[in-house]
């Protein structure tokens, strides 16, 4: 009785992707992690968090929103769609990941967790409305996307090397120096949720529960984070000059800091103009670009080697060669 082939096998027969498209699929999922933490920050900014009155449904009565809701209801749903985006895209990574050959099983993997990662986050997502925008929800909903937008950016870097073990290129001292800056910034992130959770903008106009912290006090401990993390990085880029390191991951140091210096700016901006909505938005934005360039940096102190070559069409096993190269049945 012949194989019953799943349907990403079947692909994997039809279809034999470039090193350069999966590639590409992996960085339009980093996009798509992107974008949905900024539409998310618009959702609460424009106070379109209770756009749609209840999940997964908009309305108790309708999947979608009604006139009567106004724009906070197209806000709302809007964004919600875009999850279906989010999971066609993050489709297309596996299943081109899947159909290269030679077959890369990580990559795969990675497409797989970033797939549940946005159910998971979906479903918060419908406990956030169902909850009122409890704060606490609303802060464990961005840091769910943030744990996406990670997983994207490994995903991201793995297509683009082997499967080698790990090479350092530093020494250990100079890694844990870089993996310190992450733990930093991931503290920075936290704190700058905890900040969101006790800020006026709760994401509806109705009054809504906050955290019951000061605001003040909450920025300024994650303005304190801030100077921790600027340090570091400049810590790190001189100790990467001084070990004479590639410079790749100078480069990308250099990267950091740049965008660590526009977050600052867009900080204080901010802070002194009584929170406007546009700038906190591109303050959301920021964090997470700053999130990718911390992540970039650590990953660049390793190397996997190159990306294994594609096998030709003979040199690929009977269940991934094209339908017209197959044995017919019955031959043997």
């Amino acid at each position: 009785m012949p194989n019953t082939l799943n349907p990403l096998e079947l692909i994997a027969r039809r279809w034999q992707p470039s090193a350069a498209f999966v590639r590409r699929a992996a960085l339009a999922t980093v996009v798509m992690a992107v974008i949905i933490v900024v539409t998310g920050g618009a959702v609460r900014l424009s106070q379109s968090g209770l756009g749609c009155s209840t999940w997964p449904k908009c309305t108790p009565e309708s999947l979608t929103p009604t006139a009567a809701m106004g724009i906070n209801g197209l806000i709302e749903f809007g964004n919600r769609m875009l999850t279906y985006v989010l999971c066609a895209v993050i489709g297309l990574f596996i299943i081109a990941a899947r159909a290269r050959h030679p077959r890369r099983r990580s990559l795969t993997r990675l497409g797989w967790a970033q797939f549940w990662l946005t159910m998971t986050n979906a479903v918060i997502g419908g406990v956030t409305v169902l909850t009122g925008l409890n704060p606490y929800i609303v802060g464990s909903h961005f840091l769910a996307a943030t744990a996406l937008l990670t997983v994207a950016v490994l995903s991201w870097k793995r297509a683009s090397e082997g499967d080698e073990e790990p090479r350092e290129l530093v020494a250990r001292p100079v890694r844990q120096l870089a993996w310190l800056l992450v733990a930093a910034t991931g503290a920075l992130t936290v704190v700058g949720t905890v900040v969101t959770g006790t800020g006026p903008h709760a994401g509806d106009a109705k009054k809504v529960h906050r955290i019951p912290l000061d605001w003040q006090e909450i920025t300024q401990l994650h303005v304190d984070f801030v100077y921790i993390v600027v340090g570091l990085s400049v810590a790190l880029w001189f100790t990467l000059r001084a070990v004479k390191a590639p410079a790749a991951p100078r480069r990308l140091v250099l990267e950091l800091l740049a965008c660590l210096a526009a977050q600052g700016v867009l900080g204080y901006v901010q802070y002194f103009l009584g929170l406007p909505e546009l700038v906190i938005g591109l303050h959301m934005l920021g964090s997470a670009l700053v999130w990718i360039c911390v992540l970039r940096v650590a990953l660049s102190l390793r190397d996997r080697g190159p990306l294994p070559e594609a096998e030709t069409p003979a040199d690929l096993p009977e269940a991934a060669q094209p339908v017209s190269e197959a044995a017919p049945a019955g031959s043997r």
